[in-house]
């Protein structure tokens, strides 16, 4: 009589490998995937884009949460350089959407040792406004009411009212991050992979604008969520 058991054994125990290999590379995705993601430090509680005069305008509310080793940056005197971005681009059905509008714009927040106040400062070259130059400059007692002022945006000029064509369909990418890319060198290497530092707030919506409307008319129709 011929026996197979010793075949079934091996067989048995490749299977075992595999699936211990399989549950092992799952793990590992798993952890790549948690460690890669960004924290929940940052999100968008609410958007509003309308058309008013010359220009399209853009204001968000966001919640912020500093983690405990970036205050600690902070009081050791390294600034921040956060960052919003906005896309907006035209839906073709025959073809990949364009983008249209274009815009960014960064704030830096700085601990002052000597006065023990918080400042900051919204500067540079604004790209929504034409390349105009922007320079605004404020100070606060506390890290709270630094973040507090961080945390609203309104009534930013992001493009021309004509860059938008009334009633037509768009989509508009919003982003608000922490630009670890303007940190001193040494320790953006220092900081490289930890989550803390991966301050990031998105949202993707609708827009439809309706027809240009004057200051003082009745409220403007923003996008919708």
């Amino acid at each position: 009589m011929v026996s197979f058991t010793p075949c079934c054994k091996r067989g048995w125990a490749e299977r075992g490998r595999f699936s211990v290999l399989r549950g092992a590379l799952a793990f590992l995705l798993l952890w790549l995937g948690l460690l890669a993601a960004p924290t929940r430090a940052a999100e968008v509680s609410q958007l509003r884009v309308e058309r008013i005069d010359d220009g399209i305008y853009l204001s968000a509310s966001l919640q912020l949460e500093v983690p405990q080793p970036v205050e600690d940056a902070l009081l050791k005197g390294i600034a921040l350089i956060f960052v919003a971005e906005v896309d907006i681009y035209r839906e073709r059905w025959y073809w990949t959407d364009k983008r249209i509008v274009q815009a960014s714009r960064s704030m830096r927040l700085a601990y002052q040792p000597l006065t023990r106040r918080w400042r900051l400062s919204l500067g540079g070259v604004d790209s929504s406004a034409q390349g105009a130059r922007v320079n605004l400059v404020q100070q606060f007692d506390s890290l709270n009411e630094a973040v507090s002022a961080l945390e609203s945006l309104a009534r930013w000029r992001i493009a021309d009212a004509a860059d938008i064509e009334p009633g037509t369909a768009h989509v508009m990418d919003f982003r608000f991050r922490l630009d670890p890319g303007q940190l001193p060198r040494p320790f953006q290497i220092g900081i490289a992979g930890q989550k803390d530092w991966q301050i990031v707030a998105e949202r993707r919506q609708s827009l439809r604008l309706p027809p240009v409307r004057r200051a003082g008319e009745p409220g403007a129709e923003g996008g919708r969520p």
